[in-house]
């Protein structure tokens, strides 16, 4: 459960920073340069302490797939992105992708 958590954390401080990238303006700006280089640190560490019992591909698929998804909203929300049913239809494919891994994959640790 501690390494699900760990995960967790990974995904939410990965999204922190990608969002964060955007705001840097190409690293010219200061503070949100700093939340970039720091929540990517963050997260590459608390991934690497969820990889100790959930195993790779498991905890990666999960890492991309919803951090994408997070990513997605967080533009369509701040930024005015648009979402065309190709993207929600991606997006739902890459949800769905995650959650069959997490279920029915025989490598994943129930």
């Amino acid at each position: 459960m501690k390494s699900w958590i760990f995960l967790s954390v990974a995904i939410l401080t990965e999204v922190l920073a990608t969002s964060a990238l955007k705001a840097s303006d190409g690293f010219s700006k200061l503070a949100p340069s700093i939340v970039v280089v720091v929540g990517y640190v963050l997260s590459f560490y608390f991934l690497s302490l969820a990889l100790k019992s959930i195993p790779v591909g498991i905890a990666y698929a999960t890492w991309a797939g919803l951090g994408i998804v997070l990513i997605t909203v967080i533009a369509w929300v701040m930024y005015g992105q648009k979402l065309d049913v190709g993207a929600l239809v991606g997006m739902t494919l890459i949800l769905a992708g995650v959650v069959v891994m997490n279920l029915f994959s025989s490598v994943t640790p129930h």
